[in-house]
Parts: structure tokens; sequence; C-alpha cells
């Protein structure tokens, strides 16, 4: 299998990707060979929430050419060459003027950084330091032919349906050019994850997702935010999952099922390390927002940021080991079993308390001393009716308060007896 997706890895690593484009386009006619995906289209110029679809933009070459003669930068040696989303430009400049539109990064020499302008029209290139400080005075000619068209933002997405209509949503994204852990370790996790699950039939349906990262995912939600918000229990997006570390997630906005259940499956690991939520980062930011308010955390082996190959031409095939997508389909096949074994309850009388006396739940005769604990399954009783909103899963409460999970059982056995709760599909 590792060798399989080291195949994958060196078709996929050349192409140049953006967000929309030839290269995301071939690149996802490539995935959908190993996860059937549904395309969804979102054309130009559509408002997305808050956002706007980009045009089409695509590449036909893009050099620069010194005062000697020479081309030295040339899209087609390295992809990170040209800045994301570069406007048609043909013009001869001096070194001053040229600069302006260089772009290097001084703490990584050697490296080609990566650097976009998606929604504002701008050009550029990016250098190594190294060979931006070897430039010599004189003229320059920029040639950078693109062309932008009215098309469409593309999204993959497939379902692997469950009894029940709720789904868990597993996404990554595909729009970084020419990049290893930050961008092709995820979709080769999302593929190595649907080989593992494919033939399973659980009880929660199980969405895979592939998409231009922010501006994919915001299109995605703006369409089915109906959907998402009735029947999507939680989720993660898969980034930087190539690297030798051990893995880590981000916890969601408010600790939650999704978040629960990776802790249970890393505390298992030797080394693992899980973060607290920050409102920052990849697809798991659009999810926690306030209008949408989703459980999404981000499951990964290097934070985006904290590895120095991050964003540049040094996060390449060398860094990666593929024996890592394996084990993070493992991790992630344990965490949905987890959530599987989830349910939820409604509580059929939500405002303020239910009247437990009159159905024999609660003894009439009011007889508690400061020093007399509450009984074990009227405690759970409780803290069920707290917390069934349809939306809180009888693992969360268990863990949350701390009580048994046979006091726990008893309670709900009582409570759906007297139909003051329902158990949701």
């Amino acid at each position: 299998m590792t060798k399989e997706y080291e195949k994958l890895f060196d078709k996929l690593f050349p192409i140049n990707r953006s967000i929309t484009g030839k290269g995301y386009d071939i690149s996802l006619k490539i995935l959908k060979k190993k996860i059937p995906f549904k395309i969804l289209k979102f054309r130009s110029g559509k408002k997305v929430f808050d956002w706007k679809i980009p045009k089409i933009w695509n590449v036909k070459e893009a050099y620069l050419i010194s005062p000697n003669g020479k081309k030295i930068i040339d899209f087609k040696n390295n992809n990170l060459h040209l800045v994301g989303y570069s406007q048609k430009k043909i013009k001869g400049l001096n070194l001053k003027q040229l600069k302006k539109n260089l772009f290097t990064n001084k703490n990584l020499p050697n490296a080609i950084p990566y650097v976009t302008s998606y929604y504002k029209k701008n050009w550029g290139f990016c250098i190594s330091h190294k060979n931006y400080k070897k430039l010599k005075k004189g003229n320059y000619k920029v040639n950078i032919n693109t062309n932008f068209k009215t098309g469409y933002l593309k999204v993959g997405s497939y379902l692997i349906k469950g009894k029940s209509k709720k789904e868990i949503i597993i996404s990554s994204y595909l729009c970084h050019p020419s990049m290893a852990n930050n961008e092709l370790s995820g979709p080769l996790t999302l593929c190595a994850l649907y080989e593992k699950i494919k033939n399973k039939r659980f009880n929660y349906s199980i969405r895979l997702l592939i998409n231009p990262e922010t501006i994919g995912m915001i299109a995605f939600i703006s369409k089915f935010k109906k959907h998402i918000l009735s029947n999507v229990i939680g989720g993660c997006v898969l980034t930087c999952l190539g690297n030798d570390a051990p893995p880590i997630y981000k916890k969601s906005k408010n600790f939650s099922l999704i978040d629960l259940a990776f802790q249970k499956v890393l505390t298992k690991k030797k080394s693992y390390k899980i973060l607290n939520f920050f409102p920052y980062g990849s697809d798991e930011v659009r999810y926690n927002s306030t209008g949408i308010n989703i459980p999404y955390g981000a499951f990964m082996r290097a934070n985006p940021g904290d590895y120095k190959e991050y964003h540049s031409s040094l996060d390449n095939k060398k860094i990666m080991k593929f024996q890592n997508i394996k084990k993070n389909a493992e991790i992630l096949f344990e965490v949905l079993k987890y959530i599987d074994g989830a349910k939820f309850y409604k509580n059929l009388y939500p405002n303020c308390d239910v009247f437990l006396t009159k159905r024999k739940l609660i003894d009439s005769l009011s007889n508690y001393a400061g020093n007399k604990k509450v009984d074990k399954i009227l405690e759970s009783i409780f803290w069920i009716l707290n917390y069934s909103n349809g939306k809180i899963s009888d693992k969360e409460i268990i863990n949350y308060s701390g009580i048994s999970k046979k006091n726990f059982d008893l309670a709900i056995k009582n409570l759906l007896k007297k139909k003051i709760i329902k158990k949701i599909k």
C-alpha cells in the first residue's frame, strides 16, 4: 500500500494546482479514480456568503530574462516561481522596479517561497533568497502569459450512507502547487481512509470531501447549510500528515464528540499532541464560525507554520514518510468506530424542569439533608435531561458528568419508558 500512495504522489506532485484551473481539474480527475466523487460546481462570480467565486486561472508560460539574456526564473522548472493568480505581464523593468514584485524568504535562503494573490490583481515571481542576492543591476524582461475566464470552482463529495441521516465529514484540500506535506498528505490519507471504509456499514453516514481550501469549503457550506446544520454531527480536515512526527489533533471550538473520539484514540498512542482550538488555520475554522458552529477539528502531524519547510519548495518528497498515510487512515477508522457507537437523545420537555414527581421518578417527600447525596440514577436523569438536545451524544454526557455507563443506561431506560426523551435516528 505504501508504494501505491507513493506512485499517486509522484503523479500529483508536479501538477500546477490552484483554487481553480486545469491543474486542479486534472488532479481532481486523478483522485476520482481512487474515490468516486460527485463533482459539485460553483460558477465564477457566484456569491457564497461574504465571498465571491473567482474566475478560472490558467498559465501558459512565465519566465524572467536577466540583463545578459538568460532565463533565470522559469515556471516550467518550478511552478512555485510564479505568484498564484498572477495576471498577464510582458514588460521590461530595471532591477529596482522588478524587486517590488519579487518574493523571497530570508529564513530559508535555498527555498522558493509560495505566494498567492487570489482576490486582487497582481503579478510576481518567487525566488530563493540565495539567488535573489545574486541579481545584478540592469534591465530585465518579464514574460507572464496567463489568462482568466469564467468557469467553475469544483468540489468533490462522496457519501458512504449509514443507517442514519446524521453524518460525519472528513475533508482535505487540493489547491497548492507542488507541495508534499502541506498539500498531498491530506488527499492521500483521504484515499487510504476510503479504501479502509468503503465496504463497511456504519450507523452514521460518512462524507469524504476534497476542495480548494477556504473558498471551496465556504462554497460547499453556503450551498448545503440547511443540511449541514440538521445532520452533521462533526468532522475534521486532514492536513500536514506526511512528515515523520507523532499525530496531532486540534480540537473544535466547543469540546464535542469528534474531540472526545480523537482523545480516546490518541491516548492509546505512545506519543501524540492535542491542541486547543484557535480561530485561524485550515477549513476547521469555516465550520466553527459563529453562523455554522459545527464541531470540526484538524488532524495533522505538523501544525502548519510550525515546520520549517511549510509553504516553500522544501516541502517536497524528501520529508514524506509514506508509511504514515496508512497509519493516519487507521487512526481515523478508530475515531469513526468510536463515534459510530454514540447515541443521541432529545428531551421532549425542554422548557425548564420536567415534573418528575408525577411520573414517580423522584420521591414526593422532600428529605434531603446537606450531606446526603442524590441517588446515582436520579443524578444521571438530571444530567441526561439537561444535555439531551438531540445534538449532544451519550458519550459526551458520560464524559462531562463522570457518571457510570451502567447508571446512565438505567436512567435512559426509565426516561424512554416514561416518554420524557426520545432517541434520535
